[in-house]
């Protein structure tokens, strides 16, 4: 078949116009994780327990932590890699219990205000996702949170504190805490979906509200969130217990 070569017509939409919204993300390299993770699937919802954490999810987030599948991070926070995309750190190596810096998510474009996207990566190895939060840890988590927000405004002034939502994910994607960044008017996506981002106002909020010592936390609560069938979570753990007639049903924690 022979192609016209001729140009648009006048009123015509060029090619750049009917993709300027198109976005594609290059995963480089690509594991088997990643292509379980984007590619389409049925999905489920679970409630992971204290029990269920302590048994099996926390044994599984050390078997991931030790693959070596956080050295990408452990090199950005070195200052090794990325170094030039750092918009705010605390002075490296001065208080590594509540040391962070501040850069923008891969998949953000940079230009686009309402598509804004940045992560802050905490210094300290010890907490792994939000199950390691304690009361403890509230004066530094608000601590980050003032710092985060400055820091944001500061280098993009067009905006204001209140354009900004501050949330962290559970289920993680990696096993290393960190707070997601973004504008209030970015469109919620299945990475902002109802069990999966949880503000960090509320996890503050349900620290400090928790009886016991400073050592409560959020390891003793019921997390319900969804999971995607080809999952190793949903495979390996909750489809067995499932199996086996363990539902994770929500259960009082101890105390």
């Amino acid at each position: 078949m022979a192609c016209s070569g001729s140009a648009p017509a006048a009123g015509a939409d060029s090619p750049a116009d009917l993709h300027e919204d198109l976005k594609i993300n290059l995963i480089y390299p690509c594991t088997e994780k990643h292509v379980k993770k984007y590619s389409r699937q049925g999905a489920r919802t679970v409630t992971e327990t204290a029990e269920i954490y302590r048994q099996s999810v926390r044994p599984y987030m050390q078997r991931q932590r030790e693959q070596g599948r956080l050295n990408w991070v452990w090199n950005i926070i070195d200052g090794k890699t990325e170094v030039e995309d750092v918009i705010y750190r605390t002075v490296k190596g001065v208080d590594v219990e509540r040391g962070f810096l501040l850069l923008p998510d891969l998949n953000w474009d940079r230009k686009t205000m309402e598509g804004l996207h940045l992560l802050g990566l905490v210094e300290r190895m010890d907490i792994w996702s939000l199950r390691d939060l304690k009361k403890k840890h509230v004066s530094w988590l608000r601590e980050m949170k003032a710092k985060i927000l400055e820091a944001t405004v500061r280098t993009y002034p067009q905006l204001e504190e209140d354009q900004l939502k501050l949330y962290v994910h559970y289920q993680p994607t990696y096993y290393h805490f960190h707070i997601h960044i973004v504008h209030v008017a970015l469109e919620a996506g299945a990475t902002q979906a109802v069990g999966k981002a949880i503000g960090l106002d509320s996890i503050i909020s349900q620290l400090q509200t928790m009886g016991g010592s400073e050592e409560e936390g959020m390891e003793q609560v019921d997390l319900t969130y969804g999971l995607g069938e080809a999952s190793e979570l949903w495979t390996e753990i909750f489809e067995p217990l499932k199996k086996r007639g363990i539902a994770s049903q929500s259960q009082p924690p101890n105390h």
